[in-house]
């Protein structure tokens, strides 16, 4: 039996990341936990490309048109949403989900979603680096570990 699994290991070559500038306060953390975790396992700064976005219904066209430069081994979306008083929050998560994970299947590397999707402001904070960790370290982890499984898959 062969069994792929990658190592948190910065890979060589540009990481693309998309952050959205609402929910700023969030989001800031978030990016600080992904620049961390590269550097924790390798890389640094000079790897990285940030696109700044409005909001997250903006990430997957941008990180679509990141991954086609071809520049790129992995590309990572951090937002936040927060749920609100109106059904805006439903037309943006699913949406935002589904064109992150179409933009990486349609480009063959991978494109990680790291939006925050909670209920309120207390959860978003426990999840850019208090109780809950950094979620935009995870996926920054997740990127390194998938960009490593493809290159050993692809031989």
């Amino acid at each position: 039996m062969t069994t792929y699994e990658g190592r948190l290991t910065a890979p060589d070559g540009k990481i693309g990341i998309v952050v959205s500038r609402f929910n700023e306060l969030i989001t800031e953390r978030l990016l600080e936990g992904a620049v961390t975790a590269l550097k924790r396992h390798g890389g640094d700064e000079s790897q990285l490309e940030i696109a700044r976005v409005p909001g997250a219904f903006e990430m997957p066209l941008v990180a679509q048109k990141m991954a086609q430069s071809g520049k790129f081994r992995a590309i990572v979306c951090l937002g936040c949403v927060i749920r609100g008083a109106t059904d805006h929050y439903d037309y943006v998560c699913g949406p935002t989900a589904s064109g992150i994970m179409n933009a990486g299947l349609a480009s063959g590397i991978p494109i990680i979603f790291g939006v925050l999707t909670t209920d309120n402001l207390e959860q978003a904070f426990e999840r850019a680096g208090s109780k809950a960790g950094n979620k935009g370290a995870e996926a920054m982890l997740a990127a390194l570990e998938t960009v490593d499984v493809l290159a050993q898959l692809s031989g």
